[in-house]
C-alpha cells in the first residue's frame, strides 16, 4: 500500500493533483484545503496517502498533515460515507471546526458539504460523537521546499529498486561519482554502477 508520495507538482485540478515521482504520475484526489496548500507546480512536495482498493480501480486519497487523514479515516467508518463524502466534509469544515460541530450537534454545517444530506449529518453526528475527543485539530498546513534530488541520489534509488542492497549501492555510486565528477548524468551513473557491480559479483 502507497501511505506517501514525495515528488514533484505536475498539476493540480478541481479536486485531484498529480505528483510526479521517478518519472510516474500519481492521480491523487484531495481536499480543496489540501490542493490549495500544495506548491505550484513543479514544485516538490510531500502528500500522505491512504489507499482504497477497489475491484475496479486503486484509488489514492492525498492529504497534507495526519490531522486531515486520520479524519478522513474516522469518516469513512460511518455508513454511507464513501471517501469522495469524506473529502467533500474535510473540504467544508477543517479538523478543528468538525470537533466543535459534532460536539455542538450541528447538523446544518455538516449538511454544507456536497453529498451529506440531513440524513446523513444526523448518522454522522450520532456515529461520531463520541469519538471526537481524541482526534487531532490541524495546526493549519504548511510546506516547506523539500530539496530536488541530486542524479546520485536518484541512481541509489534506482539501483536498490532493482535489488541491490542500499550499502553496497551507496558506495558503488559513490565510487563511480568521484570518478566521472560531480557534472555525470543519471545515465552514466546508473550504467558505470551497474557496470562494477557486475564485475564485483562475478570477481
Amino acid at each position: 500500500m502507497i501511505a506517501q508520495l514525495t515528488g514533484r507538482v505536475d498539476a493540480v485540478s478541481d479536486g485531484t493533483c498529480v505528483i510526479d515521482v521517478g518519472g510516474v504520475g500519481y492521480l491523487v484526489q484531495a481536499s480543496s484545503r489540501t490542493l490549495s496548500a500544495l506548491p505550484q507546480p513543479p514544485a516538490l512536495a510531500k502528500v500522505l496517502i491512504e489507499t482504497h482498493v477497489r475491484e475496479d480501480a486503486i484509488v489514492l486519497y492525498g492529504f497534507a498533515d495526519t490531522a486531515e487523514r486520520d479524519w478522513f479515516r474516522l469518516l469513512t467508518t460511518v455508513q454511507g460515507v464513501g471517501g469522495r463524502v469524506a473529502l467533500a466534509i474535510l473540504s467544508a469544515l477543517s479538523p478543528r471546526d468538525l470537533i466543535g460541530a459534532i460536539a455542538a450537534g450541528d447538523k446544518a454545517s455538516l449538511t454544507r458539504a456536497q453529498g451529506v444530506g440531513p440524513r446523513l449529518a444526523v448518522r454522522l453526528l450520532t456515529e461520531l460523537k463520541d469519538k471526537t475527543g481524541t482526534m487531532p485539530t490541524s495546526t493549519g498546513v504548511t510546506y516547506r521546499p523539500i530539496a530536488a534530488a541530486t542524479p546520485a541520489d536518484d541512481a541509489l534509488s534506482a539501483l536498490v529498486n532493482l535489488g541491490y542492497r542500499r550499502p553496497e549501492a551507496q558506495q558503488t555510486v559513490a565510487r563511480v561519482l568521484e570518478r566521472l565528477g560531480d557534472s555525470a548524468t543519471l545515465d552514466a551513473l546508473i550504467r558505470d554502477s551497474l557496470k562494477e557491480l557486475a564485475q564485483r559479483s562475478a570477481g
